[in-house]
């Protein structure tokens, strides 16, 4: 006998409902931005009991700034004490209040810390600064090739993963925070490169060339040339290794979580690894990241990948991803529309179709073809900033539909102006 189709229909629709209700929503809280939020342990008991009632089912802990402090009391790293006027009570353990707390609601919790960010240009404030500016990636501009410290590019100060004391160092945090706290897993963040600019040391040169098995006759300008045009604006003009050089980028990446995910599951098995990356694939390779499974061959798709650069692909060395789809436009027609005309030189509009949450979150699936579960996530402000509530619980929902969960960036931006609201909405059940 042959259940109704309506029947039929009404359970595959409730079985998707239920599968939507399962899934994971994580919120980060950020390092710097909750430091007198999270500050006392009544404020985390606030904090908390707000999230669990709106729906978030984890939490991600941030324990280290782009300065490299961290918020737990370590004999390794430089400790934050006080931070925008607010100081933390010496007897107050943070991280420890953090984790019981979100237990005792049923919240799974997560650590994140950020990893080659080791210094605050802003400030001068951080180890690459105070203690090892010779680990600090050297950026080749317009200007010539310079420590990260005395450039122009971003506020945080990079530190060279090609350098094996700053390998161990990044390693050894985690290993250290690990015996002194019981956590759900760790999340890794800014694990690559500044930018296309950096690493452009020597020890990165004579690495490369290794990996080549020749030297490079011009440097850098058999990576490329930045020819500066009448406007003032710089172009990049690829060289003859500038796909390799890319693909070698990627392999000290891979081999650096290779590294640590080993010496963080012999701390304890049991721990999820994992990490945070940009979703904007087709041009992630800026940061020196392959964040793919290696099945994928982005060769067959984008002309700066090398035959060979899927081997870097790191998806299955982890738990699960983290994929930022910080896109205001939630659909691909949106964000068509909104690129006319299309700004970068050679593009249609028609070529920005990815420049949206729907867009970047199926690329994401795509590239990482099953190997792990992703989680799209979103940046809140993005919404905020055009007071668009309704354009955030669409984002949400999107994320949800189109990826195994949803992460939001970052408390700070749903405790001002009680957007927790939204949050609510969008995960109505």
């Amino acid at each position: 006998m042959h259940a109704p189709k309506a029947l039929t229909l009404l359970t595959l629709a409730f079985s998707l409902q239920l599968l939507a209700a399962e899934k994971p929503v994580f919120l980060w809280l950020d390092a710097h931005a909750n430091f007198a939020r999270l500050g006392t342990k009544d404020s985390i008991i606030r904090v908390l009991d707000k999230a669990e009632s709106v729906g978030i089912t984890a939490v991600i802990i941030d324990l280290r700034g782009i300065d490299g402090y961290v918020l737990y009391p370590s004999r390794i790293a430089p400790v934050l004490k006080e931070c925008e006027g607010f100081k933390r009570a010496d007897n107050f353990d943070y991280v420890g209040t953090m984790l019981s707390e979100a237990r005792r609601r049923g919240l799974k919790a997560y650590l994140s810390m950020n990893t080659f960010s080791e210094g605050d240009k802003r400030n001068k404030k951080g180890i690459a600064y105070e203690k090892h500016p010779e680990w600090q990636v050297k950026v080749y501009s317009k200007d010539g090739i310079v420590p990260i410290g005395e450039s122009k590019e971003g506020i945080a100060a990079f530190v060279n993963p090609i350098l094996p004391e700053v390998r161990e160092y990044e390693c050894s945090l985690w290993e250290e925070v690990l015996h002194m706290y019981k956590a759900d897993g760790i999340v890794l963040d800014r694990a690559r490169y500044s930018s296309i600019a950096s690493d452009f040391s020597d020890a990165s040169r004579k690495a490369f060339e290794k990996y080549i098995g020749k030297p490079v006759k011009c440097w850098p300008y058999d990576i490329y040339t930045l020819c500066v045009l009448a406007d003032g604006k710089v172009k990049q003009d690829r060289g003859p290794h500038f796909r390799k050089w890319l693909e070698w980028r990627a392999q000290v990446i891979y081999n650096f979580f290779s590294e640590i995910r080993a010496r963080v599951k012999k701390s304890d098995s049991t721990l999820a690894f994992t990490d945070y990356v940009g979703a904007w694939y087709p041009i992630y390779y800026d940061m020196g990241v392959n964040w793919a499974s290696p099945k994928y061959h982005p060769e067959k798709e984008y002309d700066w990948a090398t035959p060979t650069y899927h081997r870097t692909g790191y998806a299955p060395l982890l738990d699960f991803l983290f994929v930022g789809t910080y896109f205001y436009d939630v659909t691909k027609g949106e964000a068509i529309k909104s690129h006319t005309p299309a700004p970068d030189e050679g593009k249609k509009p028609a070529d920005y179709w990815w420049y949206s949450v729907d867009g970047s979150a199926e690329i994401a699936m795509k590239v990482t073809k099953g190997a792990l579960p992703v989680y799209g996530s979103l940046y809140v402000q993005q919404y905020k900033d055009k007071k668009d509530p309704q354009q955030f619980i669409r984002a949400m929902k999107a994320d949800l539909k189109l990826t195994n969960g949803l992460m939001i960036f970052d408390l700070v931006h749903l405790d001002t102006d009680d957007w927790w609201q939204y949050v609510k909405q969008a995960l109505k059940r």
